[in-house]
């Protein structure tokens, strides 16, 4: 098998492979597994080799490194599938093996390009077009073959970018231990499923995912599918975000358009629980409407549609900086598109290790200006008061 070992040397460690399909099983021996599939992928600043085994309508993925690569696709050939598929940059291959073990290489010329896995044309996502993900399928994003429908493509790019913003925050996770994670208002549940994804099936990460909203028929529904994807550690849970007591530990909070100052009492959970991870796409930031008053900004107040945009942005600004005076690193970020949505403004928070009172003078100066007295000051309770009034916290 010396040409198959060269070969899977050759495009592996030389960065040549695009893309492979390991099909045709031998004989089931025991696996589950149907077909597996591999690719280059970026995780974090180092590129791997992931492979994708096709198990009925689900998939498990693993990050393997170069060398690990080539010993398991080499194994994987020889012991279980006839035939594989190799799409490299300088040629195609088809590679059979028969039961005696002897190979046979065909050699084509290459049909696919190579794009950069970063700063590329063509966005590569976390899941990507091809991939079979049957929760994306179960919820109508992709078909059985891992087409995204044209009409939900939006959806599926929301999906990743979701996915994009919860790497760039993972490392501050101990990912050692089971991590806690709520999700506030969680409605249909496609971002949910998809952190599960990610973090269990590609991250291999130990967790348990809580989502809460509440509509009765929306948390039967996603505990029925989540029990169909045997996402064990996934469920669903009917109640209001004051009340939920199911943890007395959350490392991550997520709320995603919670309407009004529902987004503040998942902010005053999170902050209770002193939350590593702080994920909120507000909505309907209504509350300081009617009481933002300010006779220089008067041009701008007396027009209806730009008093409630001016209303949206003082609201999710006192919530960046209150969560940084209490103690978070925090950036208010865009999520999607405008053009896809116009609820397209996250607040993104990670624990630090002390409070910044140094904050509480811009804070209180902002307040005056807009003659504001903000809900979530109020509901952050006994804690933020006294950083306020004595300018630590004690």
């Amino acid at each position: 098998m010396e040409n198959l070992r060269g070969l899977l040397e050759d495009v592996i460690m030389n960065e040549k492979i695009i893309y492979g399909v390991l099909s045709n099983l031998k004989q089931k021996n025991g696996v589950e597994f149907n077909k597996v599939s591999l690719k280059p992928v970026k995780i974090k600043s180092e590129i791997v080799i992931q492979l994708t085994y096709h198990i009925g309508k689900k998939v498990e993925h693993y990050n393997l490194s170069y060398t690990e690569g080539v010993d398991r696709l080499e194994e994987l050939m020889i012991k279980y599938f006839k035939q594989t598929n190799l799409f490299t940059t300088e040629a195609d291959y088809q590679i059979f093996i028969n039961k005696k073990g002897k190979n046979k290489i065909l050699k084509k010329k290459p049909t696919k390009e190579k794009a950069p896995l970063s700063h590329n044309k063509k966005k590569n996502y976390i899941i990507e077009e091809g991939d079979l993900c049957p929760f994306l399928i179960k919820l109508g994003i992709m078909n059985d073959e891992g087409k995204v429908y044209k009409k939900r493509y939006n959806k599926f790019r929301q999906i990743n970018r979701y996915l994009e913003i919860v790497a760039d925050v993972i490392p501050s996770l101990d990912s050692n231990g089971i991590i806690n994670i709520v999700d506030f208002g969680c409605g249909k549940s496609y971002l949910t499923f998809a952190l599960y994804h990610y973090l269990v099936n590609i991250l291999k990460y130990n967790v348990n995912i809580v989502g809460l909203d509440l509509k009765s028929d929306v948390i039967k529904n996603c505990n029925k599918l989540s029990e169909e994807m045997n996402f064990e550690n996934l469920k669903f849970i009917q109640g209001d975000i004051k009340n939920f007591e199911e943890f007395k530990k959350v490392n991550m909070v997520l709320t995603l358009h919670a309407c009004d100052t529902a987004t503040d009492d998942a902010l005053v959970k999170a902050v209770n629980w002193d939350a590593d991870i702080i994920l909120s796409v507000p909505c309907c930031q209504h509350e300081l409407l009617n009481q933002i008053h300010n006779p220089i900004m008067e041009p701008m107040m007396k027009h209806g549609i730009i008093k409630e945009k001016l209303s949206t942005l003082i609201t999710d600004s006192i919530r960046g900086n209150i969560l940084e005076i209490l103690g978070y690193s925090t950036q208010i970020m865009e999520f999607i598109d405008m053009e896809h949505t116009p609820k397209n403004i996250l607040i993104r928070a990670i624990k630090k290790k002390e409070s910044n009172p140094k904050l509480i003078g811009e804070y209180t100066e902002f307040k005056k200006v807009w003659g504001i007295s903000p809900y979530i000051e109020k509901a952050m309770g006994e804690r933020l008061h006294r950083i306020l009034q004595n300018g630590k916290e004690i």
